[in-house]
């Protein structure tokens, strides 16, 4: 049935940019909440970011506030999240996931996941 695919993941220095992309297949996106997700090996996955359907509510993990920003593209079915003055600390696995709410957001009432890009911040 529907699927997530996350795409711009990559190698880079600090302090530079990347933006990710999360297209929808499938099903329609602008019917769900997308929450971004990232995860390091030995560590839980953490969300980092959460945008609300249609797009008017925005929230955002604590450690990325600031620098990071989710937006979508409702005609697209796509979700972004723009990632700015990238630190080693953020080298992770990024997941995007759809829910109903952002309430629902988490491992256990998320209807779709996608399988995952790499980003990697060297200093």
């Amino acid at each position: 049935q529907g699927q997530l695919e996350e795409s711009g993941g990559g190698l880079v220095e600090a302090g530079e940019s990347l933006t990710l992309s999360c297209a929808a297949s499938g099903f329609t996106l602008s019917y769900y909440a997308v929450g971004w997700f990232r995860q390091t090996p030995g560590k839980e996955r953490v969300r980092v970011a959460a945008i609300s359907r249609p797009g008017g509510g925005k929230s955002y993990h604590e450690d990325v506030k600031g620098r990071f920003t989710v937006s979508r593209d409702n005609t697209k079915n796509i979700v972004w999240l723009q990632m700015n003055s990238l630190t080693p600390d953020d080298t992770a696995s990024y997941y995007c996931a759809a829910a109903r709410t952002i309430p629902d957001l988490h491992p256990g009432a998320i209807d779709y996941w996608g399988q995952g890009t790499q980003v990697t911040v060297s200093l």
